[in-house]
């Protein structure tokens, strides 16, 4: 129960300090669960990342609701989730009771144009912390370039870069993962 608590802590702490949603999240989320308390592997965590990437919802809950199931079964998943949703809900219900009275106010504006710029930062220490842990190698490069063309020039869901990702990976790459 205490390592759940500690867990419980940890992802109120996350959720309350993060901004810019789920991929803004995963540097802080490896660094609490990986490299302090070691709960969970860098491997099994890149999983969890895949897995709570393909699903619906938001990564980051997906994600919590995957390292609390592993350190504390069905208890420790409701906590993750309480714990990395509780800071948003409560921050969203005080911004949407007073922020029409402060949205016109310069120094409210001004606070959110500084946090609005540091979010591509943190989406970007997060791609640059999962580029760590894939395999350098010929087809992974070549299925970063085409999934990057397919997303960024002709403008493909993401959803089915994915789809067709998974189904390469099932196709052509048996015998090939450890």
């Amino acid at each position: 129960m205490e390592k759940v608590l500690k867990m419980f802590i940890s992802f109120l702490k996350i959720g309350a300090f993060t901004f810019g949603g789920g991929y803004a999240m995963i540097p802080i989320i490896e660094k609490e669960v990986v490299e302090k308390n070691e709960w969970v592997s860098k491997d099994e965590f890149m999983d969890m990342l895949v897995v709570a990437q393909s699903l619906p919802g938001a990564m980051s809950v997906n994600t919590s609701i995957f390292i609390g199931y592993k350190i504390g079964g069905v208890l420790g998943a409701v906590m993750a989730l309480l714990g990395v949703a509780l800071p948003s809900f409560l921050i969203i219900l005080l911004v949407a009771t007073v922020f029409m009275q402060f949205r016109s106010n310069y120094y409210v504006n001004l606070a959110f144009k500084g946090i609005s710029a540091a979010v591509p930062v943190l989406v970007l220490t997060g791609v640059v912390s999962l580029s760590k842990g894939v395999d350098k190698n010929k087809r992974n490069i070549i299925i970063f370039v085409i999934s990057l063309i397919a997303l960024i020039i002709f403008k493909v869901n993401p959803i089915i870069v994915i789809i067709i990702s998974a189904i390469f990976g099932a196709i052509f790459l048996k015998g090939k993962v450890e």
